[in-house]
């Protein structure tokens, strides 16, 4: 696809609301919220399994949370390839470090960009596990 035939991306006030009626839809069908944030933390104690079993199943998080493949873990996976699909179909998929917006403003460096986006990630996981997310 060319620039001038490319889709438009979708409005991310309609996108944001179609969002959370699909979370109302969720919890009145299933009684269950989707979220992301469990599964990050049971998909670690997967990779852990495989070199230190014993640990994991020590722990007492993983006695409450077992680390399995269950509805959330192939939901983030719906996520990546959901988004994948659609970046795809609309002609805007493209591989990227560091962000035209972030070069912009913080210069070109991939350190800089890793660096923002772990502690980024970090300090949202930190919230959504205060939050017993």
């Amino acid at each position: 696809m060319t620039a001038s035939t490319r889709a438009k991306p979708w409005n991310p006030y309609i996108a944001g609301a179609l969002a959370g009626l699909l979370l109302v839809l969720s919890v009145w069908i299933t009684g269950k919220y989707f979220g992301a944030s469990t599964t990050f933390v049971r998909a670690a104690g997967m990779v852990e399994q495989t070199v230190a079993a014993e640990r994991v199943a020590a722990m007492p998080y993983f006695k409450k949370e077992a680390p399995k493949v269950d509805w959330q873990w192939m939901f983030v996976v719906g996520i990546v390839l959901g988004s994948c699909a659609a970046s795809v179909a609309s002609g805007t998929f493209r591989v990227q470090a560091v962000p035209d917006r972030f070069a912009a403003r913080f210069g070109p460096g991939t350190g800089k960009r890793f660096g923002v986006a772990f502690l980024g990630g970090a300090v949202a996981m930190f919230g959504a596990r205060l939050a017993d997310g």
